[in-house]
């Protein structure tokens, strides 16, 4: 496999609410993991599909899962997102190992929160790591950043030059492997750890440039209950 999708899937979603994860909740008839996954799987640059979830819930989402497209893998992640990333790692490098993926292969990280992405992002993000060995999708901030100093204003940050981060995130595996080998050797790592995996490379790989791929408001990220209703309403558009 030249190209792999991870899915991270791991999380409670405690902001959410209730007591089911997040992204087995329903969309427009089908899971939010099972969205995220089946669009991967259509994914005409895509050769294979790793899912990391929970391992409480890794048998229900092998069922879930079980006629997606181009699915390789459910694989179990742990408590934090830096665990199912260090999962998916670990499992690509034994592929590697063994000559299942080449071991330059592409690997596109994808929270499973976000069920709206669109084939353009993920096309982008396999066409970006042909001339970058990493790439995150940012959208333009259209608000106003401040810096806060002690709890009032600090400075006013220039707009045109911020953007806010979505998934997927790209890397060449050689590129992230090696970042997440430097976290683990810092003991630092856990009191301050990154909060996704292009802050990992920028830490610890600081000549490796992460290329920009445009993302979508589209794209959004489903974090508390009322997200996934306007998920369902951006579904609706579509019909």
């Amino acid at each position: 496999m030249r190209t792999v999708a991870v899915v991270l899937a791991g999380g409670s979603g405690r902001r959410f609410g209730g007591d089911r994860p997040k992204q087995l909740h329903s969309l427009g008839g089908r899971s939010v993991l099972a969205r995220c996954a089946e669009t991967f799987g259509q994914a005409p640059g895509v050769d294979g599909v790793l899912v990391v979830t929970a391992a409480e819930v890794a048998d229900e989402v092998r069922g879930q899962l079980a006629a997606c497209p181009g699915l390789t893998a459910v694989i179990e992640g742990g408590t934090a997102r830096t665990d199912s990333t260090r999962a998916a790692i670990a499992w690509l490098t034994a592929r590697a190992a063994d000559g299942t993926v080449s071991p330059d292969c592409k690997v596109l990280f994808h929270d499973a929160a976000r069920p709206l992405v669109d084939q353009r992002i993920i096309a982008d993000c396999i066409q970006g790591l042909d001339n970058w060995d990493a790439v995150g999708v940012v959208v333009p901030s259209a608000d106003t950043i401040v810096e806060l100093d002690g709890g009032a204003f600090g400075r006013v940050l220039a707009r045109d030059s911020l953007a806010r981060c979505q998934t997927p995130q790209g890397f060449r595996l050689p590129v992230i492997s090696r970042a997440y080998e430097l976290a683990a050797a810092d003991p630092g790592f856990a009191a301050r750890p990154a909060t996704d995996d292009c802050g990992v490379v920028l830490r610890y790989l600081p000549t490796v440039r992460v290329g920009a791929v445009p993302g979508s408001e589209r794209n959004l990220k489903i974090t508390y209950a009322a997200d996934l209703a306007v998920a369902e309403t951006l579904l609706g558009l579509d019909d």
